[in-house]
């Protein structure tokens, strides 16, 4: 077990990586699609404001990108036919299985980076946050029988490129808690129905593995606690720790040494908006200009957000990410994005999240009309309004309903 307490927190880091991959985005059916607001959310709500407000728009700043039609935007009655019938899909293959966990992803709300390890890794202490955008995971538990008995596990993912063999981070979980319990004979059915894109800076791939943790010994009889879970997912990835708590930690170490704290605000809402574009850690951290890294004590940083949280933040400069810097160097666009993002009136703060490219920008815009026709139909981005959502020990990851 890897928990500190906040009086005897420890600076040490880790490096986030992404472990799953992506050369498309699908967006699920609409009956997983709770808590996750994509483009057909903002779109209905636009046509919305367009019908309401014909003559009180606000300019925002415009991009010479092209445009594109937003992501689901077709509200015809064959569309609302096809969703149904992806209902019916999502049912039938949700009655397949014994347990499905809603899988969020998580922002940082800061990031320092301390320095590199002798061991490859960089030092760094960093507040996460669980949002309700997300992945699903359904398991089933599957007949070990004498008869025909279960060899191996079964996983399928819809988004194409994701791996579907050992090398995903859900199967290496599967097969870590097997093998950590003694259930060796054990094996799992597994479809991943996936939204969160790689290199991201989202940590989707380490929230799937731990939802996998937790459905497989939910299904095994919990032979294992939460504390041997935690333990154990240091040895799949850094971010996989972090999922196992209840949605806020402060982490340090490889990112598995967890500090619990205070829960920030349940329902604090927020847009990710996604370049089609990513960038991977390796290259990040080789761009980093250590001269360039923040001097802000971090527990300075994390007193902040726990005195003021996350919209206050007692300003905008406990926003810090270091790896802004080298994102930025690598991928220019970026940097103009944010910057573009940070003229949104509505937005109380914007950065990057992780190693990028997702930038997350805290609050609503005001003219939700006009932020949708200026970036939900840019080429290349995808625009994805959430809320801070956390957990009740004891329970797994409840996606809110959609308003």
């Amino acid at each position: 077990m890897r928990f500190l307490t906040p009086t005897a927190l420890t600076i040490v880091a880790a490096v986030f990586t992404t472990t799953s991959f992506a050369d498309a985005w699908n967006v699920a059916p609409s009956a997983l699609q709770k808590g996750i607001r994509s483009n057909i959310f903002h779109q209905q709500r636009y046509q919305q404001q367009q019908l309401d407000n014909q003559n009180d728009k606000v300019v925002l700043p415009s991009s010479s990108n092209k445009r594109r039609t937003p992501l689901l935007v077709q509200l015809s009655s064959s569309s609302s036919n096809n969703n149904n019938n992806d209902d019916k899909n999502v049912q039938q293959i949700s009655d397949e299985y014994d347990l499905s966990l809603f899988s969020p992803c998580k922002i940082n709300l800061f990031l320092r980076i301390l320095g590199k390890r002798p061991d490859g890794f960089h030092d760094l202490a960093s507040l996460f946050q669980t949002v309700a955008f997300g992945d699903t995971l359904h398991l089933k538990l599957l007949s070990s029988d004498d008869t025909n008995p279960a060899k191996e596990d079964d996983f399928g993912c819809n988004m194409k490129g994701v791996p579907t063999d050992k090398t995903n981070l859900v199967i290496r979980a599967l097969d870590l808690v097997r093998n950590k319990t003694g259930n060796e004979d054990q094996f799992f059915k597994a479809n991943l129905w996936k939204q969160v894109p790689a290199q991201a800076g989202l940590g989707g791939g380490s929230g799937n593995a731990a939802a996998a943790m937790w459905g497989a010994n939910e299904l095994l009889g919990r032979p294992a606690t939460l504390d041997q879970l935690v333990e154990w997912s240091g040895d799949l990835g850094s971010d996989i720790t972090f999922f196992l708590s209840t949605g806020t930690a402060y982490c340090t170490g490889r990112g598995e040494i967890m500090t619990p704290v205070s829960p920030l605000q349940d329902g604090t809402k927020l847009c990710i908006i996604k370049p089609d574009i990513g960038l991977s850690t390796p290259a990040v951290f080789k761009a980093l200009d250590y001269d360039a890294l923040s001097q802000v004590d971090p527990s300075v940083l994390l007193q902040r957000f726990m005195d003021f949280g996350a919209i206050d933040a007692g300003g905008g400069d406990a926003y810090v990410n270091d790896l802004e810097q080298p994102a930025f160097d690598c991928l220019p666009e970026l940097r103009a994005l944010k910057e573009e993002l940070c003229e949104v009136e509505g937005f109380d703060h914007v950065m990057m999240s992780g190693s990028g490219t997702s930038i997350f920008c805290i609050g609503e815009p005001k003219d939700l009309g006009g932020f949708m026709e200026v970036f939900g139909g840019r080429e290349g981005l995808s625009v994805f309004s959430t809320e801070f959502i956390s957990r009740k020990e004891g329970v797994w990851f409840q996606a809110p309903n959609v308003v």
